[in-house]
């Protein structure tokens, strides 16, 4: 369904709901053993994560690579919620069985959870990682399985796919003919390196999101490409939110995706003089000229972009 923000009040309150669920997810994962009922915790914030997906695909996306871009909460939260709700919708176009997609969402909430405070540090660190970091981020995956198993988790698939989310291994058959561990740390994979890729960090710009699809296409193995590729499908190749340059030399964010992955609907935010246009203007790229020539990353749009009065004209060009 389509979610209207009929106000900015209805703005706010939605972005407040996806800042609240970021910084709780923030605080569970810095400090799991001060959790009662951790299993309960993670959820009830997946249960969370759905309802705002559900509201509106769209304006959900919007709003998470917004946050995921200009993120005040610690970069691991963020990295996250972003890769659980990716998750979750490659996991409805596969159609995985609800036990194998709920795993799939669990581990990408958990999967950090041993370097929560070193991803942090890492984000806003400028130097090359230092030996004894190395050594935590090659072993975090299997401390975060030990970790969730000290907080009492049984479900070996969730556990599996946590310890081993960093192994790719270069399988060449189809997704779906994969046993189910094999198949969830594909996806969670190439998830996490595509929601790394979008992210900003001290030590570099976030790239934007449509290179970072690309160079996750792009990759030889045929396995990781059907991934890649329903990634890109589910949320276009300039997800919502996004910031991208038009051939005319203005500048919009992405709205609404198209149903073609390369022509969205996009809000003008900035003219060719690179000035905020009052109030932004409708495009939709699949009619044609201006056309999208390149994604922008978040930080080269100085402007105060207003992003209530943007995701209104979306809503009112949708039904």
């Amino acid at each position: 369904m389509s979610f209207i923000l009929k106000s900015e009040d209805e703005y706010e309150d939605l972005l407040g709901l996806w800042s609240d669920l970021e910084s709780g997810l923030g605080m569970v994962l810095s400090h799991p053993h001060k959790v009662q009922e951790f299993e309960a915790r993670i959820h009830q914030y997946d249960r969370w994560m759905n309802n705002l997906i559900q509201h509106d695909t769209d304006v959900a996306l919007y709003l998470l690579f917004q946050l995921a871009a200009h993120s005040p909460v610690g970069y691991s939260a963020s990295h996250a919620l972003v890769c659980a709700v990716l998750c979750h919708l490659v996991a409805r176009e596969f159609h995985l069985p609800e036990p194998e997609r709920d795993s799939l969402v669990h581990a990408a909430l958990t999967m950090n959870m041993a370097m929560t405070a070193l991803q942090d540090q890492l984000a806003n660190q400028r130097g090359r990682p230092t030996p004894e970091q190395e050594v935590a981020l090659r072993t975090h995956g299997a401390q975060g399985a030990e970790l969730l198993r000290n907080l009492g988790i049984k479900n070996e698939l969730w556990l599996q796919t946590v310890q081993q989310h960093h192994q790719d291994p270069a399988f060449q058959q189809d997704l779906l003919t994969l046993s189910a561990p094999q198949r969830l740390v594909h996806i969670l994979n190439v998830v996490d390196r595509y929601a790394a890729m979008i992210s900003p960090r001290q030590s570099r710009e976030g790239r934007s999101a449509t290179e970072s699809a690309q160079s996750i296409v792009n990759t030889s193995n045929a396995h990781n490409n059907q991934v890649g590729q329903t990634l890109v499908h589910v949320v276009g190749l300039f997800p919502p939110g996004t910031f991208v340059q038009l051939d005319n030399a203005t500048v919009g964010v992405v709205l609404r995706r198209g149903r073609q992955d390369n022509r969205p609907d996009v809000a003008i935010v900035l003219n060719d003089k690179g000035h905020l246009m009052r109030p932004p203007s409708l495009h939709s790229s699949a009619d044609g000229s201006p056309v999208i020539t390149a994604a922008l990353p978040a930080s080269t749009v100085q402007e105060q972009v207003n992003h209530h009065l943007i995701l209104q004209l979306g809503t009112q060009g949708h039904h």
